[in-house]
């Protein structure tokens, strides 16, 4: 195991591709920071009104009740004077904060499209994939990209705009340079999904139940592009945008209200100076050093867990990575964040999520060490430790 010498994002990512001492998401952004965008402005709106064909409407952005999708959206519509329909999949299991920040959206002034899902299916395929995969929200990221699309295609608005390209920003399998504009959907199933979703029934799942999750026949006649390939993007950017347009609020965990508190960089000011400008909106959530990313499900706390324990990078790699890439957080802080919190296991919503798929915390703990790679820990009596960091 190595880091990336830039962003300190591991080797144990998958599909991440190294050149030197550097990973192919910071090779990736040293170019994307010198794009035009006054041209590919143009090229968005040209693209907007030859794809017009709704009375109303002009395209479709996924919506998680999140910073992203809520920022693109406002964007869109009080910057370029477009009307976007906000399509959203709800999250598995909503926090408060999460559901303000949705209400936040609403009342700005958006149309929101809400699919609520057979929440029985849900539930037996959060709990198979915790079990199967370590990963309870793969069928969350099958219906991010299904649902929109079955929508756009019954509202007969053909074009959709995802947020970001991840296999770019972040170091993965990007199939083709295409692919950074227009969202290919065999590179979505690869790396995202991992299998058609049709192969899930069984278990009390119907093919029935399973069709959110399935891409339909007709998806080529629907336009599927990433905003970032349009716009700049900088999460820690749109996270303020967020903030400062629509108010939104940050995570509140167990270490802020529920336990003791742990020192960190925003807390007991372990790393004074990082930051400053933003005192009093810095929550903190379980695993990480920050509280406005992915707040809105309380399964994300487990699900971003699990990536630690699979692959020995968690939240805190995660959020460091990218805000130190993009000028925000130095490299000695970076380090500081990881070491403090990465790996922190999931707290503040433990019952709520064990209770939503129906598990004991005895079945809890046995199932998160079967996914430990024995290539990455070690076991010494009843502790587990990482070989590498």
């Amino acid at each position: 195991m190595f880091r990336c010498s830039n962003c300190l994002m591991p080797s144990t990512r998958p599909r991440i591709v190294f050149l030197g001492s550097l990973c192919n998401a910071c090779v990736f952004l040293e170019e994307y920071k010198k794009t035009n965008w006054a041209e590919r402005r143009e090229e968005f709106l040209g693209l907007v009104r030859s794809k017009k064909k709704h009375p109303v409407y002009d395209c479709i952005v996924p919506f998680s009740g999140g910073k992203d999708s809520a920022s693109i959206a406002h964007r869109l519509k009080f910057d370029l004077g477009l009307t976007p329909l906000l399509v959203c999949y709800g999250q598995l299991l909503w926090t408060d904060v999460g559901r303000y920040n949705l209400h936040q959206v609403a009342n700005a002034g958006f149309d929101i499209f809400y699919w609520r899902t057979n929440q029985e299916a849900s539930r037996r395929l959060a709990r198979r994939f915790f079990i199967e995969r370590g990963h309870p929200k793969q069928h969350y990221d099958a219906a991010v990209n299904s649902v929109p699309v079955i929508t756009a295609l019954q509202f007969e608005v053909p074009l959709v705009v995802f947020a970001e390209h991840g296999e770019s920003f972040y170091g993965g399998h990007v199939m083709s340079e295409e692919h950074r504009r227009r969202r290919d959907l065999a590179e979505v199933l690869e790396n995202q999904v991992g299998d058609d979703a049709r192969n899930w029934a069984g278990d009390g799942v119907t093919e029935a139940d399973l069709y959110p999750y399935v891409m339909p026949d007709r998806c080529g006649e629907v336009e599927v592009v990433y905003y970032s390939y349009y716009f700049p993007w900088d999460i820690y950017t749109i996270a303020m945008y967020a903030k400062e347009k629509m108010k939104f609020r940050r995570a509140q965990n167990w270490s802020q209200g529920y336990g003791p508190r742990r020192e960190g960089c925003f807390t007991g000011e372990t790393i004074p100076g990082e930051l400053p400008h933003i005192p009093g909106w810095w929550g903190k959530s379980d695993g990480s050093f920050e509280g406005f990313d992915s707040i809105d499900d309380k399964i994300d706390d487990l699900d971003y867990y699990m990536m630690y324990i699979k692959f020995l990078f968690g939240r805190s790699t995660r959020m460091a990575s990218r805000l130190q890439q993009f000028g925000h957080l130095r490299a000695a802080h970076a380090k500081k964040l990881i070491e403090l919190y990465d790996g922190e296991p999931p707290r503040t919503y433990l019952s709520d999520i064990l209770a939503y798929m129906r598990m004991t915390e005895k079945e809890y703990h046995e199932i998160v060490d079967k996914h430990r790679d024995p290539d990455l820990w070690v076991r010494e009596g009843k502790t587990w430790l990482p070989r590498a960091s």
